[in-house]
This record gives structure tokens, C-alpha cells and sequence, in this order.
């Protein structure tokens, strides 16, 4: 398996394993929103912020984040490929790529949301503490924070 920055050639299997996972995915339920999502992975891909994990030439994970604000955007594995640790290899390949004395945020599921047991999990296997609750796409959130 290969973990690497992600480009405009990638897009079409990018969108094919986000269509596989959009549904736990708030903000993602239309056409119109999937064009927007696509839209917005083009951009983070120009500025080197999208990473995807490989095997077969087949996307297994995919991560974009945020230099700027030090945050994980978006993070998803395909279902056929879970417990593989892809998602500990994005994480750790985007850590190589933030300053390493800034604190990383993201925006996650909050505590009770079945749809966020396993990232939630997941989020504080990798360090990350809860933050303040929120609201993202119209639903309950919460912010996690990593400490650097």
C-alpha cells in the first residue's frame, strides 16, 4: 500500500469511494452537494492538501486537510478495507506535512451519534481530546484537538 499526496488524476476514484461512505457523511446527500464536494477535493488537491492511500490502483483512504487553519477536513476508508490501519497511515502522513508545533483540529460525530462511534475511537486511539461542541451541516458535532 502506498500513502501519497494526491492529484487531479486521482479525482474520479477519490469521488468513487466518497459515494461509497457518503451517506455517514452530513453535508453530502445531493447531486448538487457531491458536485460541490468534488469541487472543493480539485482545490485542496492544487495546494497538495489531499491524501490517499493506494493498493492495486485502487483508492483504500482518502484525508484532505487544512495547512492554514491545522486541521483534518475529511477522512474516510472504503469499507472493504478497514481494519488495515489506513486511516493511522493517512493521519501520520498528514502530521509530516503540518508545522509541527501547531495544534490539529477536526470536526467529528459527538458522543452518543452511532455514526461516529468507530471515527470517535479512532480520533482518541490517535491522541486526539475532545473539544467544544458545534455544529456542522446542520448537525450536532464536535471539535477534537491534537496537542503538539
Amino acid at each position: 500500500m502506498e500513502i501519497k499526496l494526491a492529484t487531479a488524476q486521482d479525482i474520479d476514484a477519490w469521488m468513487m469511494l466518497v459515494e461509497q461512505v457518503r451517506d455517514v457523511f452530513p453535508g453530502l446527500e445531493t447531486a448538487e452537494a457531491m458536485e460541490e464536494h468534488r469541487a472543493t477535493v480539485l482545490r485542496f488537491m492544487e495546494s497538495s492538501s489531499a491524501i490517499c492511500a493506494v493498493e492495486e490502483d485502487k483508492i483504500t483512504g482518502i484525508l484532505l486537510f487544512s495547512k492554514k487553519a491545522s486541521e483534518l477536513c475529511f477522512l474516510a476508508v472504503d469499507p472493504a478495507y478497514r481494519r488495515q490501519h489506513i486511516a493511522q497511515k493517512l493521519v501520520a502522513f498528514m502530521l509530516t506535512q503540518l508545522d509541527a508545533g501547531k495544534d490539529i483540529s477536526l470536526i467529528t460525530y459527538q458522543e452518543g451519534d452511532p455514526n461516529g462511534q468507530a471515527a470517535r475511537a479512532f480520533y482518541k486511539r490517535m491522541g486526539f481530546s475532545e473539544g467544544r461542541l458545534t455544529e456542522e451541516f446542520g448537525h450536532p458535532a464536535q471539535e477534537f484537538i491534537l496537542k503538539r
